[in-house]
């Protein structure tokens, strides 16, 4: 049975809300995005991350896990979802952004949010190399993302593969997207679809030979 309740994941500039929108198009799924342009501390974090990483953190867990809710009164089987992120992405940044001390509450408040969350069906994580993810964030050329520290984009894509190389909460799917463009290269996107059309169970690993 094809998955009804997808996530997709990946470091900034991955490409994950790309996908989501052609595959909610596709599958004529509801769109769910991240909604982590409206933060507030967002830009005072980026010039100050030690200053502002709690408050911008604490508003990016308490805003996913109230968009997340809005899940829990759908009807999965008869409404298929598309988000651009899963819940478990919030820590990966926590552990990267918090003080020793600032996680220790952290990790008190997340488990109480965490056990009404509804798990996705499968979960896509776009997988790049750092040097690929900077020319992207480059290219798309947002004003506070121009700040990203090269050090912290490599210690966070260094995060996430090692959490979703340990992830077991969906299906996983992993794709390596350094050499694959899903707007400009329409086989590479059908490929895709063609792979979720086929139940995943476990983790599967798709290396595309690249159209680029």
């Amino acid at each position: 049975m094809e998955p009804h309740y997808i996530a997709i994941e990946g470091v900034i500039g991955a490409g994950k809300t790309t996908l989501a929108k052609k595959l909610a198009e596709r599958i004529g799924a509801e769109l769910i995005l991240d909604e982590a342009m409206n933060n507030p501390f967002l830009v005072d974090f980026y010039k100050n991350p030690k200053r502002h990483g709690f408050s911008t953190q604490l508003y990016f867990l308490l805003t996913r896990y109230q968009q997340q809710q809005s899940l829990v009164v759908h009807d999965l089987f008869a409404q298929k979802i598309i988000a651009d992120y899963s819940f478990g992405r919030d820590p990966i940044f926590a552990s990267i952004n918090l003080s020793e001390r600032e996680m220790l509450l952290y990790n008190k408040i997340l488990p109480l949010l965490n056990a009404s969350i509804p798990k996705p069906d499968l979960t896509i994580y776009l997988q790049a190399s750092t040097s690929v993810l900077k020319d992207r964030i480059k290219k798309r050329n947002i004003g506070f993302e121009r700040g990203i520290d090269d050090d912290y984009l490599e210690r966070l894509n260094s995060a996430f593969n090692y959490f979703f190389f340990h992830y077991e909460d969906s299906p996983l799917l992993v794709v390596k997207t350094d050499d694959i463009d899903f707007v400009k290269n329409p086989e590479d996107f059908e490929n895709i679809v063609e792979i979720i059309k086929t139940p995943v169970s476990g983790k599967k690993y798709y290396v595309p030979t690249g159209s680029k």
